[in-house]
């Protein structure tokens, strides 16, 4: 049994070998292919490539049908009629080519007969830069070279090692890119001073090539390990002294340390020579994140240097902080007895720190008494308190760590703004790039000399938020005048940006608004409430969300249009206010319902428009808006007159038509009451009309007056009185334009001349009056009070000419003082159109109207 078992693999190996053999002669078994010279050649060579049959291996039919063809690769390169093929192959390519012969009988089958492979390369070249090395005391030499071009053969590479007493050490490889090998042995530290030499041989089927011997030391082959068991040790705890060891091999004698803070690319190098593995640091900065290796050598000149070895990282202790807060601050007023002062300061730098900053000490003192009034220890970086208006205040801010304390900022309570003369000029804001804004001034006028520095701040306007955004500001000095803002700043915000000028415990400030980018609203504004209250209504909208205003905000727009209409819509436009208030709109009809919307517009454009709302007026709507124009918040609208001047307008009118209903019969003038009374009238009533006619306030209520005289005599003067806020000749209230001719004149200007004035004492003939027309008299729009009538526009109706004109006053200027001539109560009615009476004779026969003068009769209002 024990020799079956072992027979079976006897009979097996045979077997297999059998096959093998047999299936390599199967392979060729119809002929043979030959190359000469070898199958290996050098490049650029020729070879002869032959291919015969053998016995009976032809075709069947006849010897003269035998095609053999030569194929390199896929592709036919020959072929010829027999039963041999011989052909020369020149420019072969690096490498290995195949060629294989084929048999063909007929046209479409082919037989393989055999095939040959053909190497082509290049003899090996010499080796170069061999090195070797030893890495540790316990390594083993490895040698590297240069192996040059590759051969596209196989090559062998031997290195072979020789040292004292003859000793030899040998290794071979035969991988094609074979360039390193590790002899296995290690050179011990007996002899450090003996010499090696090695070399290297490069062997294929073309040639060989050496490499020259490279002769070492021990000393100069051995690399140490690297050091290992790196600590550091801080004296006293204090980063003033510390110790750093570390563990290396007994032969090193050299050590050289390098150190960096983490954040740092750059390293410090330290030579440690005979260190012992210890040495000593006295430059480390407190509170700071270091990185340390350290690398060996075994000797001063021979040798390398180790890898460096593993870092290690520790952060040094801290110390006292040094530097000071930098703290900037914020005065609001609560009421009459107290303000509310936020004070922020910016963290210390790392340097300045030297520690983790655990709190922030707050000391608020009156100067006055200079005792502390209260401490407080806050984490953040602001602080705010209430304190009472009167009184000095100053107030400290120091940071603390586990060391101790910064030295303290003192900042007095002033008013940043109080000096207006301190106040900047020019203050603008331009977009530099994305994330910048340059800010720019002009000095304070006359006060430029007395400012020491400026100081920008600014700060995202961030409506609605319960919570103010951070602060940030920067210092300037008093020769600057322009300031880039790069902290803190991001696209398509709007920043309320402000410059103080200070000067001692004085400041003056001025403000703008800036982003760096912009483009419109993403949505518009929403209506949340519309109230109506004396004939108009108040509107009141929520700010876009700070996400989609993007940028600052310039204007509102407010839209409204009768519901169902297709007309345009009308508009006011609003100024940006950071805490709008409702907004009225008193040009609305009443009982007609609206559809009203707003929009908000940036530098870049218009908003899609917000919410709709509607709303009905239901009281009386201001019957005078729909007379003349007017200003809303700056823009010209057909609006709202003031009631008090309409009024005026009325009682103007009804006193020109006064001679319309005197009574049935023309009196006699030289018989009549208002001839006898004249002297007396004439000195109590002495009414000024000038400044009834031009003097219109604002749009309000007037006070409710009584008449308890009749008018007899009427001096209007068809100028207006001089207001310092008026626009000077030629020019007209925003939105008007004023012509000369109905500009008007101030008491210490002569009129135009042949102008109609009422200020010499005597009567003007108030019928000729009416009956001019200046030239921008219209129907529906009477003249202006403040218009100087000219003669020329009397009228020349026949019947109606004057047979007197010394009655006309003459050009010299008046020098009565226009406030002395208001009555003390005047009131106007309303009276129906019944006590309209026409002209009768009961005024005296023969009376021209030239003569006719205020007062025939009376006239009860």
């Amino acid at each position: 049994m024990a020799h079956t078992v072992n027979g079976c693999p006897l009979a097996l190996t045979f077997i297999i070998v059998w096959l093998l053999v047999k299936a390599k002669i199967d392979v060729c078994k119809r002929g043979d292919v030959t190359v000469q010279p070898s199958h290996v050649i050098s490049l650029g060579s020729a070879v002869n490539i032959s291919c015969s049959l053998k016995t009976k291996q032809g075709c069947v039919q006849f010897s003269s049908f035998n095609k053999l063809i030569l194929y390199k690769f896929d592709r036919r390169i020959y072929f010829q009629h027999g039963h041999s093929l011989s052909s020369q192959v020149t420019g072969l390519p690096l490498g290995t080519t195949l060629f294989v012969c084929k048999l063909a009988c007929s046209s479409n089958d082919e037989i393989r007969i055999c095939g040959a492979e053909i190497s082509v390369g290049v003899v090996p070249e010499q080796p170069q830069n061999l090195s070797c090395i030893q890495k540790g005391e316990r390594g083993t030499v490895r040698c590297t070279w240069d192996r040059g071009q590759d051969t596209h053969l196989y090559t062998a590479y031997t290195l072979q090692l020789k040292g004292p007493k003859n000793l030899t050490w040998q290794k071979q490889c035969n991988d094609h890119y074979c360039d390193h090998l590790d002899l296995g042995i290690n050179l011990t530290p007996e002899s450090p001073e003996s010499s090696y030499t090695a070399k290297v041989t490069a062997i294929n089927s073309l040639g060989s090539a050496s490499s020259f011997p490279s002769s070492f030391t021990l000393l100069d082959i051995v690399r140490p390990l690297p050091p290992w068991d790196i600590r550091i040790k801080f004296v006293n705890a204090s980063v003033s002294r510390c110790t750093l060891q570390w563990r290396d091999e007994g032969l090193v004698l050299l050590n050289r340390l390098r150190y960096r803070p983490i954040n740092s690319r750059s390293w410090n190098m330290v030579n440690a020579t005979n260190a012992k593995g210890r040495h000593d640091l006295l430059d480390l900065k407190p509170f700071t994140e270091y990185e340390f290796q350290i690398s060996s050598k075994l000797h001063l000149y021979k040798g390398s240097w180790s890898d460096w070895s593993e870092s290690l990282r520790t952060q040094t202790p801290e110390e006292e902080p040094t530097g000071t807060l930098d703290v900037w601050y914020m005065r609001q007023h609560i009421d009459y007895n107290r303000q509310q002062i936020s004070l922020f300061w910016k963290n210390l730098s790392l340097s300045e720190a030297k520690g983790k900053i655990l709190h922030y000490q707050v000391t608020l003192q009156e100067v006055a008494g200079g005792k502390a009034t209260l401490q407080n220890i806050t984490e953040h970086t602001s602080w705010t308190w209430v304190i009472p208006r009167t009184g000095n205040w100053a107030v400290s801010v120091s940071a603390a760590n586990s060391k101790g304390s910064s030295l303290p900022t003192h900042v007095n309570i002033t008013d940043l703004c109080g000096a207006g003369l301190l106040a900047p000029q020019q203050v603008s804001a331009n977009s530099e790039g994305v994330d910048n804004l340059m800010v720019t001034w002009t000095p304070p006028g006359k006060a430029a000399a007395a400012v020491q520095e400026y100081v920008v701040e600014w700060r995202e306007l961030h409506p609605g938020a319960s919570t103010q955004p951070p602060l940030g500001w920067l210092w300037s000095p008093p020769y600057n005048l322009s300031a880039l803002i790069s902290e803190n700043i991001k696209p398509y915000i709007c920043y309320e940006i402000r410059v103080h000028a200070l000067s001692g415990d004085q400041g003056g400030c001025n403000s703008i608004r800036g982003n760096s980018k912009h483009k419109a609203p993403l949505s518009g504004p929403h209506i949340n409430a519309i109230s109506e209250e004396k004939g108009s209504i108040l509107i009141s909208w929520n700010e876009i969300p700070a996400r989609e205003q993007m940028g600052c905000i310039l204007h509102y727009r407010i839209y409204w249009k009768e519901q169902d209409s297709n007309s345009q819509p009308q508009l006011c436009e609003i100024p940006y206010r950071v805490s709008p208030n409702p907004h009225p709109i008193d040009s609305l009809r009443p009982r007609v319902t609206y559809i009203l919307w707003m929009t908000a517009l940036t530098a870049a454009g218009e908003s899609p428009q917000g919410n709709e709302r509607e709303f009905c007026l239901q009281g009386k709507a201001n019957w005078s808006t729909f007379v003349a124009p007017s200003i809303c918040m700056g823009v010209i609208m057909v609006g709202v007159l003031s009631v008090r001047c309409f009024r005026q307008k009325v009682f103007v009118l009804l006193l020109a038509l006064r001679p319309q209903w005197c009574s049935k019969e023309i009196p006699d003038p030289a018989n009549s009451t208002w001839a006898k009374n004249y002297p007396i009238v004439e000195e109590k009533t002495q009414l000024a009309l000038d400044r009834l006619l031009t003097d219109c306030p604002t749009p309000e209520e007037p006070e409710t007056l009584v008449i308890n005289k009749v008018l007899h005599q009427v001096t209007p003067a068809f100028r207006r009185s001089h207001h310092p806020n008026w626009p000077e000749k030629g020019q007209g209230v925003q939105g008007h334009y004023t012509s000369e001719e109905d500009t008007g004149y101030s008491a210490s200007s002569p009129p135009p001349p042949r102008a109609l004035t009422a200020e010499t004492g005597q009567g003007v003939d108030l019928y000729k009056v009416l009956g001019s027309k200046g030239p921008d008299s219209t129907p529906g729009n009477p003249a202006s009070p403040s218009t100087v009538l000219p003669v020329d526009y009397l009228p020349a109706y026949e019947g109606y000419l004057p047979s007197n004109i010394d009655y006309l006053p003459s050009h010299e200027p008046s020098i009565t003082d226009p406030r002395e001539e208001l009555p003390q109560h005047i009131s106007l009615s309303i009276f129906p159109s019944s006590s309209l009476h026409p002209l009768t004779s009961s005024c005296g026969e023969k009376l021209t109207l030239d003569q006719v003068k205020m007062g025939c009769g009376s006239l009860m209002l």
